[in-house]
């Protein structure tokens, strides 16, 4: 149970209330009443999790058509069902908070894929606020070698800052370099203080990257429960 304003709700319900939310969010977007629907859940949920998941639906006024999995999912996002031919691929799957890496044989049965989720593995705490968060602490130690004040005392400028470093992640992805530019982020004895930091994406490389080499044990395992090699991947799907 979950205690949420002086209330104890089953997990359900809490699932349900985000269903509401995006059963809202499409049907502001359709202009017409959405009933159905299909839910993605984690290929290593068990049938207890993915009933429970069908049940947060039912509470939320949806005719769940079908449990799939996620990675699944991504993978027909990817047109992976209209391509020929058996193939197996892997879904590389850095979200926010956790990391799943899925080994999934897609058959060609009469012109028809079928998809089974050969093996996962993952990290629960790895994801996109890590890499968040290495970027921040590189921010506020090249601040404290500028300024000699640390940031990290002060809660509203570390905001601004967490605000500023995904921004900043997320520009690196298509430029070389980018700036964190805060005026007035703090301000001691001397008057107020401005952040001006250049950052570049190696540098932002350097920083993640032992990140990054943490996601390959989960792979390199994923792919062993599956009995396969890297060679035998056709596909790699990038998704989060």
């Amino acid at each position: 149970w979950v205690d949420v304003n002086d209330k104890k709700l089953a997990p359900q319900q809490v699932s349900a209330e985000i269903l509401k939310k995006m059963k809202k969010t499409a049907e502001d977007y359709l202009g017409e009443t959405v009933t159905e629907a299909v839910i993605t859940v984690p290929a290593y949920f068990n049938d207890a999790q993915r009933q429970a998941t069908k049940d947060a639906g039912k509470i939320a006024g949806l005719d769940v058509k079908r449990i799939i999995n996620e990675p699944t999912a991504a993978a027909l996002a990817f047109g992976m069902d209209k391509k020929e031919g058996d193939r197996k691929i892997a879904v590389y799957d850095l979200g926010g908070g956790t990391f799943d890496v899925s080994i999934i044989e897609i058959a060609d049965v009469d012109g028809e894929q079928q998809f089974e989720v050969l093996s996962t593995n993952g990290d629960t705490f790895l994801g996109g606020e890590d890499f968040d968060l290495a970027l921040i602490d590189f921010l506020v130690e090249e601040f404290k070698k500028q300024e000699g004040v640390n940031l990290k005392t002060d809660p509203l400028a570390l905001q601004r800052l967490k605000e500023a470093a995904e921004k900043a992640k997320i520009e690196l992805s298509s430029a070389t370099s980018t700036e964190v530019n805060l005026p007035y982020i703090t301000a001691d004895s001397t008057g107020p203080k401005h952040l001006v930091i250049s950052i570049t994406r190696s540098k932002l490389e350097g920083l993640v990257g032992d990140l990054v080499a943490r996601t390959m044990e989960p792979c390199k395992i994923a792919l062993k429960d599956a009995g396969l090699t890297a060679a035998d991947i056709q596909d790699v799907i990038l998704v989060g």
